[in-house]
């Protein structure tokens, strides 16, 4: 659909007035927006976009970022791909997306199996690809990252992305965003169209960059604002390296958050406003959660405005949302609604009301099932975590003949308790378990490893019995 008054990421740049001193920089270089804005990454093939369906499938993030400001206003729908997608799932993805070109980086696979005309972008600017700004209202499709299988495409549009997005109120050129997320996620989007609609410097990401390395960057470029999954903020904390930035402002989002997270991170940044958040792919941005404790009041349930932007309930313990941050759709036939009949949307999450706040249990998709018995990991790994020498922690099921799963855990420790037995710390672990837990929910098996698979979305993989 055309229209003359169409918001793209090109016009939000352009309302900037400080362009020329706001950067993107990446692990491969650095460019000020106002050079994005003059030119693209594309060359002679650029007439091609007008209209046209594109997957986007380039694997560095500052030629991605180029490229999403090229094409937006322009493409009739761009379905962001991540570099961590199975190649099995290309040909779902492009019939489900109507996908009718590809763009991708020079060294990217080979997509000639698909049939599909493929336009190879390169990381510098080059002017002979710049045109204005394009009118066209552009679909943007993201993956999700789900549990496994097959990802879903979720629809949205640059409006629906941005609702949670406030100007800044005052200029401030000292405002430098980042994120541990990639920018094809929602988590990295939000913080790449923060940057975009404020007019402030970012940090990108990069896939497989040592951690040490991207906060090495981080420091090098000053940053101030940064968000990350809590598994992003563990691993950080292991590092070794989370002191070398000093950020004013620290978010997390993505998975449940634990206290014993949130205090670590303000023990590192005493001087940081630190906040969770709660937002999906589907549902978009719903809060934010500033009082430094896991969970959220109950009151934002309880005590809402009429005229609130976002609606929040629970039902049969799932918390709901409504919004115009909302998706519209998946793509792909037999996909079932997002919104449901009275406009919201059913997270999956599972909450328990405590005294006077909601914690959250689970995915309802996630739970272990023990002899009849329902078992959250996350309330499990919460519980693990709270021990002093424990980094992190994956609660999974393992197949039982018996009782159908028995819970088990893998556990990351402290570097700080290596002097400690693995026996004795295990011993240690179970029984805080079976302080706070039913028997049913105690691991019969604590194993200790060197570290836990992270999704490219920042989440712990989970595994499935």
């Amino acid at each position: 659909m055309q229209t003359t008054d169409n918001v793209t990421l090109r016009s939000l740049l352009q309302r900037s007035c400080q362009l020329d001193r706001c950067y993107c920089h990446a692990a491969n270089g650095s460019l000020r927006f106002s050079d994005i804005l003059g030119g693209s990454c594309f060359s002679e093939q650029s007439y091609s976009f007008d209209g046209r369906s594109v997957l986007l499938a380039i694997p560095d993030h500052l030629t991605t970022a180029i490229a999403m400001i090229k094409l937006d206003g322009h493409a009739s729908r761009i379905v962001l791909c991540p570099p961590d997608v199975d190649p099995k799932h290309f040909e779902t993805i492009v019939n489900a997306g109507q996908i009718d070109l590809i763009a991708c980086g020079e060294n990217s696979p080979d997509f000639g199996h698909l049939g599909l005309p493929v336009v190879r972008a390169r990381p510098e600017i080059q002017m002979q690809g710049a045109s204005l700004a394009g009118e066209r209202r552009t679909e943007w499709v993201l993956l999700t990252s789900g549990t496994g299988g097959t990802p879903k495409l979720v629809l949205h549009d640059l409006a629906s992305l941005i609702g949670a997005i406030k100007p800044l109120v005052k200029v401030d050129d000292t405002v430098v965003w980042a994120s541990f997320y990639d920018i094809r996620r929602y988590g990295g989007l939000q913080i790449f169209l923060r940057a975009v609609v404020q007019g402030t410097s970012m940090i990108l990401s990069q896939a497989g960059e040592p951690v040490s390395a991207h906060l090495a960057r981080l420091q090098k470029g000053a940053v101030t604002y940064i968000s990350g999954t809590p598994s992003h903020w563990r691993w950080a904390l292991l590092s070794g390296a989370a002191n070398m930035i000093s950020p004013t402002y620290v978010r997390l989002s993505g998975e449940i958050v634990d206290q014993g997270i949130l205090d670590a991170l303000r023990a590192t940044y005493p001087r940081a406003a630190i906040s969770h958040a709660f937002a999906s792919t589907e549902a978009g941005v719903g809060f934010d959660v500033i009082d430094g404790r896991e969970g959220f009041s109950a009151t934002i349930i309880d005590a809402q405005p009429p005229n609130a932007e976002v609606s929040l309930r629970i039902v049969d313990g799932s918390l709901q949302i409504r919004s115009k941050r909302t998706a519209s759709r998946y793509l792909g036939n037999g996909q079932p609604p997002i919104v449901g009949p009275e406009g919201f949307v059913d997270t999956g999450d599972i909450v328990e009301l405590r005294g006077d706040r909601y914690y959250f249990a689970g995915r309802r998709e996630g739970v272990i099932n023990v002899g009849g018995q329902k078992i959250f990991p996350e309330e499990v790994e919460n519980v693990i975590n709270s021990h002093p020498d424990v980094q992190m922690s994956l609660v999974h099921g393992r197949r039982n003949p018996m009782m159908g799963a028995l819970v088990v855990a893998d556990v990351v420790l402290e570097p700080t308790s290596t002097d400690r037995s693995r026996k004795e710390l295990a011993a240690e672990i179970l029984s805080r378990c079976r302080e706070a837990l039913p028997a049913y929910k105690v691991p019969v098996k604590v194993s200790f490893v060197q570290s836990l698979d992270v999704s490219d979305a920042g989440k712990l993989l989970r595994k499935f019995p």
